[in-house]
């Protein structure tokens, strides 16, 4: 492999002045000292956004050498804005990083055979091992997905320096914002920081006036959807249906923001540390919210591309998630803690929309259990359920 980081990085910046793909290749061979071979070297452009040329360059790459394997990676947003080249559509495969999921931090801790039991939805090892799953889903409510901060926690378990990692990563996005949009600035930073006050409320459906006192959609929309589009937060909108495709049933002046990891959240959020990793703060305080930010992440991993919400008008009824396989629509409430209490998921399968035939999904901290009408899954167990729902 040839890693070569393009952030200011002259050789990088310079590499690209044209798109002759051997003689790109030559320069690397002879700056880096190597050999680059079709079909054995695998070349890595990381930050590609910020060296003139180096996204057009791999149309080029496609074309002149197939053989050679080429990687590049950069931020969502400084690749879509880059609007001095053109982005080689049809000749990449693109992949969507998301943070870390659940399952993939029990592998990061060591703990391979936790991994597997959750993996492979064995209920009643999951049911017995309950008690450790728990306590590393607390810590994943903690440090949540970003692998900075959860390579932080494996190495030294230390609470504070885990928090200056997050701290450190809201610092990139701030600074993010200030480099790709001087206009939208201020007002992209004013809904961000009141996405933690949005969901600590009992109904978290996002409102202007909460951002600025008597603010209306249209001051904001640009700046949620820069923040979309840079996938710093996951939108969710209410549907008036549960039925597929549920797109076409979104009410998009009626939505949920959440962040895109959790851990960040509660970093956002100024949550004590020590009182989400001992006990059960993160669960039960908080509105839910980090549940609720849990579960969206842990749909996201599992290769959902959209989920909704469902509620009512005249009443607190309420489904916080719904998505959809190729057979059927699956709403989802998520409890934080042992109260697990579903009226509104009740209500709407079994009264609102029985003659459609749904069957409810709850996550909760209890154990697994089919009541026909509604499956119970430990909230541990979302990405790995969700992903064989969706044939991930």
């Amino acid at each position: 492999m040839v890693y070569i980081n393009c952030h200011k990085n002259d050789f990088a910046n310079n590499l690209f002045r044209d798109l002759e793909v051997r003689r790109i290749v030559t320069e690397i061979e002879r700056y880096y000292d190597v050999k680059v071979t079709p079909g054995k070297t695998l070349l890595v452009f990381d930050e590609v956004q910020d060296a003139r040329g180096g996204i057009a360059s791999l149309k080029y790459f496609c074309e002149d050498m197939p053989k050679l394997h080429v990687a590049a990676a950069g931020s969502l947003l400084g690749i879509s804005l880059r609007n001095d080249e053109s982005y080689p559509v049809g000749k990449v495969n693109t992949l969507n990083i998301f943070p870390m999921s659940f399952s993939e931090f029990l592998l990061a801790k060591g703990r391979k055979g936790l991994h597997d039991v959750v993996s492979e939805l064995a209920w009643d090892s999951m049911k017995a091992m309950n008690e450790d799953l728990t306590e590393l889903l607390r810590q994943y409510y903690f440090t949540g997905g970003m692998p900075e901060a959860v390579k932080k926690y494996v190495e030294t378990g230390d609470a504070a320096k885990v928090r200056e990692v997050q701290q450190e990563i809201l610092r990139a996005y701030e600074f993010d914002v200030t480099k790709h949009t001087k206009v939208q600035g201020e007002k992209i930073r004013q809904v961000w920081q009141s996405i933690p006050a949005q969901l600590a409320r009992e109904n978290k459906k996002f409102i202007f006036g909460a951002v600025r006192k008597g603010a209306r959609a249209a001051t904001f929309e640009e700046a949620i959807q820069w923040l979309i589009d840079a996938g710093l937060v996951y939108k969710v909108e209410r549907v008036s249906k549960p039925a597929a495709p549920l797109k076409f049933y979104a009410d998009n002046n009626a939505f949920k923001l959440y962040v895109l990891d959790c851990g960040l959240l509660a970093c956002m959020s100024e949550a004590n540390p020590n009182q989400m990793l001992l006990g059960m703060t993160a669960f039960t305080e908080f509105k839910g919210s980090f549940t609720e930010n849990f579960v969206i992440q842990q749909l996201k991993a599992a290769g959902c591309q959209s989920a909704y919400y469902y509620s009512k008008d005249n009443s607190t009824m309420e489904v916080d998630f719904l998505f959809q396989t190729d057979e059927r629509v699956v709403p989802v409430e998520a409890k934080a803690e042992d109260n697990v209490k579903s009226h509104s998921l009740s209500n709407f399968v079994q009264n609102d929309f029985a003659e459609m035939n749904l069957k409810g999904l709850r996550m909760s901290m209890k154990p697994y259990i089919d009541q026909g009408w509604m499956e119970n899954i430990p909230l541990y167990s979302a990405e790995s359920y969700v992903k064989k729902q969706i044939g991930q």
